[in-house]
C-alpha cells in the first residue's frame, strides 16, 4: 500500500483542526506529521494536543523538513503568498486557505511558483467538494429553471470582534477577503462564467476594511449578479445562493457548510420540489481530492486558475468600492 501523504502544519491557526486534523483521522492516506509556529511554546502545546508528532521552530525549519510531502498553510491572508511560494520551492505541494492571496497578482507568481516547481496548489474552498455542488451544478445544466437570467449569492456571518485578524488592513483582512470570496465563488460557479464588477457598495469597520459588501455583476449573455458578504451587519446570518431563469428559480440554503444541514428548492410552474443532498463534512472530501490531486495528478476545480479568477473579482469588488486592494505594502512574518 502506498504510504499516507505526510502533511506539515504552518502555524497554529483555530481553523486547523476542523479544516485538517480532524479530517485526516477520517483520511487514511493523510497523515499530520508535524507543525511549526512564530511561537515555538505553542507549537508544542498545539500538537501535545493534538497528538502531531514534531515540532519545529520555524516555518522555515518545517519546509525544510525531508520527511514532509505537503504542507497546510492557514496562515493570515497576507502570508499566503510568501509561505505558499517558499513551500512550493522547498518542493512542498500546498493546500493553502481561502482566499489564495492578499490580491491577484500574488495569486498569479504562487500559481506561477506551482507550474516552476512541479508541484501542486490547491485553494481551500472545501464547499466545492461536497455532493451539494454538483448537485447545484446539475440542476442548472438540465435546463429546468430555463435560460439564466441572475445568479446571487450570500454569506453573512456574525464576527463583531474588532481585534480579530479579519479586521487588519496589514493581514489583509475585511468581509470580501473572508466571507465574500466564498460568495463570489459559489456565483461564479452556478453561472459558469467569469462576471464584471458593475458596481459594489462598503461599511467600513475601520479604514480600508470591510465589514459589510455587495457588489452587481454582470455576467455574459445578459446574466446578471449580486454577491453579499458582512463579517458584521444588521442582517447577522446568512448563507444562501439563488439561481433566477426564465422557467423558474433555484434557492439553497448553506452552499458553503451543507453537511450541518441545506436545503436545495427548485420553483418551476410545474411545482416546488425541495430536497436535501446528504454528505460527510466538506473538509474531509478536499482532503481526500488534495491527496489525490497530489498522488494521481487528478484535477480539482480549486486549482491555480480558479483561485487567480476568484481574485480578480475581489480585487474588482474594492476597486469599485473605492478601497485600495490588499497586500500592498505587507511584509512577511518571519
Amino acid at each position: 500500500m502506498t504510504s499516507p501523504l505526510r502533511i506539515g502544519v504552518l502555524g497554529a491557526a483555530r481553523i486547523t483542526p476542523m479544516a485538517l486534523l480532524r479530517p485526516a483521522k477520517r483520511v487514511p492516506e493523510a497523515a499530520i506529521t508535524a507543525v511549526a509556529a512564530r511561537d515555538p511554546a505553542r507549537a508544542r502545546t498545539f500538537a501535545a494536543k493534538h497528538g502531531i508528532p514534531r515540532v519545529h521552530d520555524s516555518y522555515a525549519a518545517l519546509l525544510a523538513d525531508p520527511e514532509l510531502d505537503a504542507v497546510y498553510n492557514p496562515l493570515p491572508n497576507s502570508h499566503h503568498a510568501e509561505w505558499t511560494i517558499r513551500a512550493l520551492e522547498a518542493g512542498k505541494h500546498v493546500l493553502c486557505e481561502k482566499p489564495l492571496a492578499s490580491n491577484a497578482d500574488e495569486a498569479r507568481q504562487m500559481a506561477a511558483a506551482a507550474e516552476r516547481s512541479g508541484r501542486r496548489l490547491i485553494e481551500a474552498f472545501h464547499w466545492r467538494f461536497h455532493p451539494l455542488a454538483a448537485r447545484m451544478r446539475a440542476v442548472v445544466d438540465s435546463g429546468v429553471l430555463g435560460p439564466l437570467r441572475h445568479v446571487e449569492a450570500t454569506m453573512c456571518i456574525p464576527l463583531p470582534l474588532p481585534n480579530d485578524i479579519r479586521y487588519r488592513y496589514d493581514l489583509a483582512g475585511g468581509a470580501t477577503m473572508d466571507t465574500g470570496c466564498y460568495a463570489i465563488s459559489i456565483a461564479r460557479f452556478l453561472a459558469g462564467a467569469e462576471p464584471t464588477v458593475v458596481s459594489a457598495e462598503a461599511r467600513l469597520a475601520r479604514a480600508n476594511v470591510d465589514r459589510w459588501m455587495t457588489a452587481e455583476l454582470a455576467f455574459p449573455g445578459g446574466v446578471g449578479g449580486r454577491i453579499t458578504c458582512s463579517l458584521f451587519a444588521a442582517t447577522l446570518l446568512k448563507i444562501q445562493a439563488i439561481v433566477r431563469g426564465e422557467r423558474g428559480e433555484m434557492r439553497v440554503f448553506n452552499p458553503v457548510a451543507p453537511h450541518f444541514y441545506n436545503r436545495l428548492t427548485v420553483r418551476t410552474p410545474d411545482g416546488t420540489k425541495a430536497e436535501r443532498v446528504p454528505g460527510e463534512a466538506t473538509y474531509i472530501y478536499q482532503l481526500r481530492a488534495f491527496v489525490a490531486a497530489v498522488r494521481d495528478g487528478t484535477p480539482t476545480p480549486t486549482d491555480p486558475p480558479h483561485a487567480i479568477a476568484n481574485m480578480e473579482v475581489i480585487d474588482a469588488v474594492y476597486g469599485k468600492a473605492g478601497l485600495p486592494l490588499r497586500g500592498k505594502g505587507v511584509t512577511g512574518d518571519q
